[in-house]
Formats: C-alpha cells, structure tokens, sequence
C-alpha cells in the first residue's frame, strides 16, 4: 500500500522506493529528506541506524530534534501489517488516530520493520505561506532546482484562453506568464496564473498572483501571494514586511489605502 501526501512539489519514481521495502524485508517503509535544522521542528523526524537506515526512534515536530530526516510522508505499507494496526487503533478510545502520534509509535513499540528511504532531489512540503511562496520562486531561477521531467504527464486544469499579451509601454524581467494574463505595467520576478490583468503604472515583484486576479492602475505588490479573483484597485499597496509574505485571500477587493497604509 502506497500513501502520499497532497501539499508537497517533488518528482519520485516510487518503484525504486519499493524496491528498497522489498530488499529490507520492510514490514514499512518511509520516505525521508533532509531538511535545514532551523525547519526540523515543525516536521515529522526520523531517527535511524546509520548502518542500513532502521527507523529506530519517530519525532513528532520535536521542539529540539536529535536528526533533520524528515518523513516526507511517503509511506509503503505491507497490506496485512497495516491493516492489523489501522483496525488497532480504531479500536482505541483515547487514541487519535494520526499516522505521526499514534501509528508510527505503535509500530516501533512492537519492534516493527520500519526503514527509511531517503530521497534526493527537490522536495518542498508548501503547508506554510513562506514555502509555497518560495517553492514558486524556486521556478524562476536561471536553472530550476525543480526539474519539469517531460516523460511524465502533469496533470492540471488547462483553460482554453487567449495567449498572453504584453503591451508596448510595459515591462517583464525574470517572470513566468500563463496563458490569458494581460500586462501593461511592470512585472519583475514573479510568476502570474492564467487570466491576470496587471494595468497601465502597476508594479508587481517577487510575487505570486492567481487566477483571473485583476491589479489596476498603479498599484504595486511586493513579496506577496495574492490569491484567485481578486481585485486589487487602483493606487492600492500590498507588500509584504519584514521577511514576511502579504496574502490576499480569494476574492478580496484590494481598495487604496490613505497615505502612509498599506496590506501586509
């Protein structure tokens, strides 16, 4: 049995990781990837056997972590093995039924053959503002950590609009367009979903604007991610501050602010 997680950007063949479960005689075996020590804490952390990678102690979001293996969660199970724990646990009263504090515990309380698979290449989990944002910049370096294989089918929603069109007075630098989107002012290292409209004196940098979100005249977005169906009027200001990410939820009217205000 095969498990992914939903809100994470990576390419895997997962058949090599299978291979590995079959070669430890695995009764699990899990995906992990290195990850900055200043990130371990909000991750699920693997301590293994630096001999053959033996899972032998599991950390959920350890305040002081002892390694920065983080599960990737990645999991391959043996069908009967997590069956007979799933069916367990259900049966627990106090237990609450999460794969990271209640079924990975199980497992190696009883000795388990749990191994750990770590993967190399990009990975990114995108379950914060600040990664999704940056997992977005990461495509617009002069050569992508994130390697599009064209061998395998993306799977997406693929809007039948009009090319993109930039006008004669705007400016593009460093950016990804899609489909749809219109530019008459600036646009610089940022990447912009189909249908975006960014008008006459906007400017827009290190952002990520989605869907058929419309910035009129002179406004500017700096270091934010604004999301589908906005509208952000004209003369108005969404920045981010401080190392931090502006956010513009679905559908927000952006309206300008007095002198001096701005949306962060």
């Amino acid at each position: 049995v095969l498990i992914l997680s939903g809100d994470h950007i990576y390419t895997m063949d997962y058949s090599k990781m299978l291979d590995v479960h079959r070669a430890n005689k695995a009764d699990a075996t899990i995906g992990v990837f290195e990850v900055p020590w200043d990130e371990a804490p909000r991750f699920g952390i693997m301590n293994t056997d630096s001999v053959d990678g033996r899972i032998i102690e599991f950390e959920e979001k350890p305040p002081q972590p002892k390694s920065n293996l983080a599960s990737m969660g990645i999991y391959i199970f043996n069908r009967e093995f997590l069956s007979r724990y799933l069916k367990d646990d259900a049966a627990k009263e106090n237990s609450e039924h999460d794969f990271g504090k209640n079924i990975i515990p199980a497992m190696l309380n009883d000795n388990a053959r749990l191994y750990s698979y770590a993967f190399e290449g990009y990975w990114k989990d995108v379950g914060t503002i600040e990664s999704l944002w940056q997992a977005n910049m990461d495509l617009l370096a002069d050569e992508p950590p994130f390697s599009f294989n064209s061998a395998w089918t993306i799977y997406s929603s693929n809007p039948s609009l009009p090319p993109h069109y930039v006008g004669p007075e705007a400016r593009v630098h460093n950016s990804m367009l899609n489909e749809g989107s219109q530019i008459l002012g600036e646009v610089d290292h940022s990447v912009l979903f189909s249908g975006v409209k960014i008008g006459k004196g906007a400017k827009v940098t290190n952002s990520v604007i989605m869907p058929f979100t419309k910035v009129e005249e002179n406004a500017v977005i700096d270091h934010a991610i604004v999301a589908q169906n906005c509208v952000i009027s004209a003369g108005a200001a969404v920045t981010g501050e401080k190392g931090a990410i502006a956010v513009v939820p679905e559908g927000e009217v952006v309206e300008a602010a007095e002198e001096g205000q701005q949306v962060s």
